[in-house]
């Protein structure tokens, strides 16, 4: 299982804080996971920002981060402030 969390404005869109996923094979990164989110369709396409930010277990990363079993996911989108 893959747990998956959503903040900010990704949380208010897909009205969910998160959820979790079966993990399998063929979620071998960061972006497979996203990829399998966005082929819901619908709200999930916000997922498809270039700007998303991401981590795994509290760490920021890429997209191209691996995954495994019991791993924590969080997407997030850019934050800007002054």
């Amino acid at each position: 299982m893959i747990t998956i969390q959503f903040f900010a404005r990704y949380r208010e869109t897909l009205d969910s804080d998160g959820e979790s996923l079966q993990w399998d094979a063929s979620l071998v990164s960061v972006d497979d996971v996203r990829q399998r989110l966005l082929a819901r369709g619908g709200v999930w396409e916000v997922l498809a920002e270039q700007n998303l930010m991401c981590a795994r277990n509290q760490e920021l990363c890429g997209l191209d981060e691996p995954v495994a079993e019991g791993d924590e996911l969080a997407f997030f989108p850019t934050v800007t402030g002054g």
